[in-house]
């Protein structure tokens, strides 16, 4: 009958760790597994990761392709669905946003798109908005500030 005090892997399951360097008798002494003199024997020895022997690595065979834009700014979106949770009247800013897990970072430009319905007046203050989210506020009866 199996219980907790005679629980036991089954043979050969656990190995254990290779003792290099420890004498001959270990039969890892002497060259530890290295063999016999060459780069790979010596320590500190090997080539880097992506080295091809020689030959032009992969890396530098295949064609470089786009670019980084360095001008590019980073937008949060928030949806017109989104907002369906905040009370009538309500004034909706970024840090509202961030404290209802709306938007992950607090330093952050937001843009209002329109997915979805809203069917309460509310003030929202973003730093961008959609054509037809800022229609669909306007139409529930709100209004969109752009900050």
């Amino acid at each position: 009958m199996i219980k907790l005090h005679n629980l036991k892997p089954t043979p050969g399951a656990r190995v254990g760790k290779k003792r290099k360097g420890r004498g001959m008798g270990s039969g890892l002494g002497k060259t530890a597994g290295r063999g016999h003199k060459g780069q790979k024997a010596r320590s500190g020895g090997g080539t880097r990761p992506g080295f091809e022997g020689g030959q032009m690595p992969l890396s530098r065979r295949l064609p470089k392709r786009g670019f980084t834009n360095i001008f590019r700014e980073e937008v949060a979106i928030v949806n017109i669905r989104d907002l369906v949770r905040f009370p009538e009247g309500a004034v909706v800013t970024p840090e509202l946003l961030f404290d209802e897990g709306l938007i992950k970072q607090r330093d952050v430009k937001i843009k209002l798109l329109g997915k979805g319905d809203l069917n309460r007046p509310l003030t929202i203050k973003v730093h961008q908005v959609s054509k037809g989210a800022a229609e669909k506020v306007s139409a529930a009866g709100g209004k969109v500030e752009v900050i």
